[in-house]
């Protein structure tokens, strides 16, 4: 080449530049992380180039990334030694926006916007993200073919762009970016730095800034994990989650289905939520060919999974024009089941290889699997499969699972049972649990205050129902009888008065036998929220709907058989009583909205004994 060539954008390419520069990316700094990804590209093709070709130019250059800052005078300077370009090649990769692509490349914006998929890698729009923070950008340039010319490629980016010789460049590129005076802060060396650590610390080659090696930690999630020691992703989780402490759990696959992906992910030890620090956020980033694509990308792990860190890589994805997220939903909603899947699965192994560890781990962290059932329909049994919880056949302090329940449930039975309380001691004296004792029929006990809704949302495990102990459709086994103290006649014409002197305040009263110590039960309709369920749609600002209560009075009970000889002596005083009775039992069932009527009640029948 003797002389320059010098050509002018059309009206359609300095519209496509101002697209390009005002309006495509969200933030200016990507530019850096574009032009990086471009040099560790082509020093990519130099690598295989080198496998099919003899005649390399300078083929002793190591095949790095230099970038060079100077402050003073507003430039930055990005070196590789990679593939180069000859005349049409920079004619054409520099981009196919500067001749009749570009009108393609417009229509295809104009069609499908930012969602277009593949734009990207139709069109060298990435290089032209330069012109975001520069005046003017310069790229010198020799191919790998030593009968090329040296070329150095130069444009303003808004009247066109210039060709001409530049005598004695290295093999590959080297981009010299004028900033414009109020983007000038990015030649400063740490502001750089800042930006190389956040988009581009993985890149496959040697990256240095200033003489420095920036890029020291490795894509370890590209290697095999046979490769791959404990503290090498002990480091790797320090380093991702900014953390000092060491990773719980780590889980490292690939897979090629949906498509492509690698992904290495961490559990910390700690629940910062816990100990009052505020909701997390999204701890996994997006990768494509190591390049950083999102830091915190919506919807690839569900909002539960929020404290899990790591990342997730593929070569695959298909990424929005600007390459700064997703734009694929229906994908991203299979890389969302695929890593939810493979993190559940690996918690539950290792909750089956190391009980105890996995103890630990739902101690800190079962509020976020119990945030995966109520939140979400597709992982409810794998993720019930992580509970834990007491139970009527488990010591004090000892856990079980869903699993070991059903170990040691009867042959022919249908539910899991289950009781929701402020503590063991409660549920254990209260009247709930003896007919189930009785019948060596295991209950468990939950004393979190969301698991009521928990319990509600699973319905089932494994095929049985899961059932609240106090609901009053139970039916269960019937035991030999016991001595009763009251007569089949004496226990109707009691029921008939009970449900007389009660009135409305309960739907039915009944006398059964399920009690053992306690004289009276209130039952919870089928249909009903429990009390825990009212009070959390009450904290929520919802109607909370007020069931009326089933009665069951234990007919083997001395206070009942009392309670029968005191109506027919006393009738007045015998109503009190039988109040009081159901109000302990209403407020013991979480049904009673006011306690100081409970009080009133007492206070009154106390009045009337002692005249």
């Amino acid at each position: 080449m003797s002389e320059p060539q010098t050509q002018s954008f059309q009206a359609e390419v300095r519209q496509l530049l101002d697209i390009v520069i005002h309006s495509l990316y969200t933030d200016k700094e990507i530019f850096v992380r574009e032009l990086i990804s471009n040099a560790s590209d082509s020093l990519e093709k130099l690598r295989l180039k080198e496998l099919t070709e003899k005649g390399i130019y300078q083929g002793d250059l190591p095949l790095e990334i230099k970038i060079a800052t100077d402050e003073e005078a507003g430039t930055i300077t990005i070196t590789d030694y990679g593939i180069g370009m000859t005349s049409d090649e920079l004619t054409d990769n520099l981009g196919t926006i500067a001749r009749s692509g570009s009108k393609e490349f417009l229509e295809a914006l104009k069609e499908k916007g930012d969602a277009n998929a593949s734009v990207i890698g139709q069109f060298g729009v990435g290089f032209y993200s330069a012109f975001m923070a520069a005046e003017k950008v310069e790229v010198y340039t020799h191919s790998w073919d030593e009968s090329a010319e040296s070329l150095k490629w130069e444009s303003d980016g808004q009247s066109g762009y210039t060709i001409s010789e530049a005598p004695d460049e290295k093999r590959g590129a080297r981009i010299v970016i004028y900033l414009k005076e109020d983007e000038k802060d990015f030649a400063k060396g740490d502001i750089l730095k800042g930006i190389i650590d956040k988009h581009s610390r993985f890149v496959s080659f040697p990256l240095s800034l200033n003489g420095e090696r920036v890029n020291t930690v490795e894509a370890i999630w590209l290697k095999s994990k046979n490769n791959i020691k404990e503290e090498d992703y002990k480091e790797f989780y320090q380093y991702c989650a900014h953390a000092v402490d060491e990773p719980r759990h780590t889980l490292h696959f690939s897979a090629d289905a949906p498509i492509n992906i690698n992904a290495l992910l961490f559990t910390p030890d700690e629940n910062h939520e816990r100990l009052g620090f505020g909701q997390m956020k999204a701890g996994v980033s997006l990768y494509c060919r190591k390049v950083l694509i999102d830091a915190e990308p919506q919807g690839l792990l569900p909002e539960w999974m929020r404290f899990v860190k790591g990342v997730v890589d593929s070569e695959d994805l298909p990424l929005n024009i600007s390459r700064e997220s997703m734009q694929d939903s229906a994908l991203v909603k299979k890389l969302n089941t695929l890593l939810t899947k493979r993190f559940i699965k690996h918690i539950a192994k290792d909750a089956k290889a190391s009980p105890e560890k996995h103890e630990e781990f739902y101690e800190r962290f079962s509020r976020f699997l119990k945030e995966g059932i109520a939140t979400g329909f597709e992982h409810h049994e794998a993720l019930a499969e992580l509970l834990r919880f007491e139970s009527s056949m488990t010591d004090e302090g000892k856990r079980t699972s869903f699993d070991d329940y059903l170990t040691r449930a009867k042959e022919d039975q249908d539910s899991i049972y289950y009781l929701v309380g402020i503590d063991r001691k409660s549920m254990e004296a209260g009247p709930y649990l003896e007919a189930f004792q009785k019948r060596g029929i295991e209950v468990i006990f939950l004393t979190d205050n969301i698991d009521d809704y928990i319990m509600e949302t699973l319905r089932e495990f494994k095929g049985k129902k899961l059932v609240s102990a106090d609901r009053a459709e139970i039916d269960l086994d019937e035991l030999p009888d016991e001595e009763a103290k009251l007569s089949e006649e004496e226990s109707k014409e009691l029921v008939e008065w009970l449900s007389k002197t009660l009135g409305d305040k309960v739907e039915s009263v009944d006398m059964g036998k399920r009690l053992v110590s306690h004289p009276v039960v209130a039952l919870t309709p089928q249909d009903a929220p429990s009390g825990q369920m009212r009070a959390m749609m009450e904290a929520m600002g919802q109607g909370a709907p007020e069931p009326k209560a089933r009665l069951e009075f234990n007919p083997n009970h001395d206070l009942v058989a009392k309670l029968n000889s005191l109506r027919k002596e006393d009738s007045e005083v015998a109503s009190q009583v039988a109040g009081q009775l159901a109000d302990n039992a209403l407020m013991a069932a979480g049904m009673v909205k006011d306690p100081s009527s409970i009080i009133a009640g007492m206070n009154s029948l106390l009045g009337s004994l002692m005249k």
